[in-house]
This record gives structure tokens, sequence and C-alpha cells, in this order.
């Protein structure tokens, strides 16, 4: 029962960095219909970036803050190159973040090299009854509700998020009001950039990362968000912790080279399950 209930919080706490990432995906969809398929790049940089700064002598906290400063200037940078070239559409804009993610690995390479890195999180573990827990994973979940739960006010009282809310409910009618559309295209890149560096920063003490582990998130991230149709924030949530959870158990009572599959075999049946309940109105309008 004990390795039972860590493997549940260590693959909540996984899950919530997944989740972190999936409402990036869902924030920049939603306002821009482009899949950012450079979501997990963001999460490396800040997690390397804050290992440097640690052994630079930054102190933790303005190191990881100062990281996920850093992701969200890469992720207005991705943003620049995706949405203001005249004419570009959406499946352009998808490629130019697929090679945003290639010439991210060129320069964390020169940058980082490609060994693992990791640095030192929260030290120590909690326990309850015979399990001990982590108190970095704790961290994990702690930071990630507080960041949904702040997310809500953001999008629903503050102008800047009432303008997002516009763009992705309807582009047209937000420009003819006088919102810059573009211009909230890269405030949604940078606000993704940002969470995915706080995801990179938060998983990088529990798992270390080199410059091909984005591949690995963004599969993950991309699954989460795919259960909210990479719209819906909340069921992209709910399909990170799932997907977690489903994680630790397969590494904890199985084999960790499996976790992959399973975040895999699990988009596909959401996308075969989607498109199963999607009627023929819905199959015409998508064509």
């Amino acid at each position: 029962m004990s390795a039972f209930f860590q493997y549940l919080i260590s693959g909540l706490a996984v899950g919530c960095g997944f989740a972190l990432l999936a409402s990036g995906l869902v924030t920049i969809n939603r306002v821009t219909h482009v899949v950012n398929f450079a979501q997990g790049m963001f999460a490396v940089v800040a997690g390397m970036t804050a290992g440097s700064l640690l052994s630079a002598g930054l102190p933790h906290g303005l190191a990881e803050a100062a990281a996920v400063l850093v992701a969200g200037l890469v992720g207005l940078l991705v943003g620049v190159v995706t949405l203001t070239k005249p004419g570009a559409g959406t499946q352009s804009a998808l490629i130019v973040t697929l090679g945003a993610g290639f010439v991210a690995y060129a320069a964390e390479i020169l940058l980082w090299g490609d060994d693992p890195r990791s640095f030192p999180g929260l030290n120590g573990a909690v326990r309850v009854g015979d399990a001990f827990i982590q108190k970095q994973s704790l961290l994990v979940i702690g930071v990630t509700a507080a960041i949904f739960g702040l997310l809500i006010p953001f999008f629903t009282r503050t102008y800047l998020g009432k303008a997002l809310t516009a763009c992705a409910s309807n582009a047209y009618a937000a420009r003819a009001v006088g919102i810059d559309v573009t211009r909230m295209g890269l405030v949604a890149f940078t606000l993704g950039g940002l969470l995915g560096g706080t995801a990179g920063v938060l998983l990088t003490p529990l798992t270390p990362i080199s410059y091909d582990t984005d591949v690995l998130l963004i599969t993950n991230g991309f699954a989460a968000a795919v259960f909210g149709v990479l719209t819906r924030p909340g069921p992209a949530l709910a399909g990170a912790l799932t997907l977690g959870v489903v994680e630790a158990m397969v590494a904890g009572y199985g084999q960790a080279s499996y976790q992959t599959v399973v975040a895999l075999a699990l988009m596909l049946a959401i996308m075969v399950w989607r498109a199963a309940r999607r009627t023929p109105l819905q199959h015409e309008g998508a064509r």
C-alpha cells in the first residue's frame, strides 16, 4: 500500500508538469490555431538554464525565476517567427514550430552538451504512514495548483486575459473591436513559454533532462492536450494527471521503458474516440 501511495504522488507530480505543458499548448492553439510542437523545448531550455545559473552561484528561487523568464522570451521569439510572416497559414506555422525545435537541438548541444543534466530541488521527504513522499513532488503539485488557480482570474477578470479569450472565441470579431490579434498571438506564445519553462524547472530535479527530452515532454503534453481537444484546459489537466499516474504505475509495477508507449496509446485511443463521436455534419464542416 505504501508503494502504491508513493507511485500515486510521484505520478501526480509528473502529471502536473505535463499539465503545465498542455496548458501552454491549449493557450497557444486557442488564440492562434497553431499546434506548437516546440512546447517541450521551453521546458528543456528552462531546466538547463536554471542548472547553469545555480552552478554560477545564484540562489534557488532567483535562478528558477530567471530561467522561466528566459523560456518566456524564447516563446516570444518562436511566436514572432511563426506569426509575423505575411500570408503564413496554420500548416506553415506548424512546420515553423517543428523547425524551431530542431534548431533548439543544435543550440542546446552547443551550450550544454548532450549529457543529461539535473540540479537539486527541495531536499528530504515527508513520511505519510509507511510511505515517504519527496518534498519536490509536493512542491510541483502545490505550484501547479497555484498557477491554475491564478489562470482563472487572469482569463476572466483582466483586460489582457479577456482579449486573449475574445481572440480564441472569434478572431474576426475581436479584430473588429480593435484588438490586435497578432499581438495577442505573441502574448499566447510568451505565456506558453512561461508555462513550459515552469514545468521544466519543477521537473528537472525529479528527472534529469537532455537536449532531446523535449520529444518525451511534447508527447505527453500533447496527449494531455488532446484529451481537452486542444482547446479546453480543464480536461487537459485531468488528462495530464491521469497520464502521469498511469505512467508512474507502469514504471513502478512494470517497466519504465513502457511509459512513452502508454502516452502514445492513450493519445491514439482518445483521438479514435473523439473521431467516432463526431457527427457527419461536423466531419463535413471540418473539410
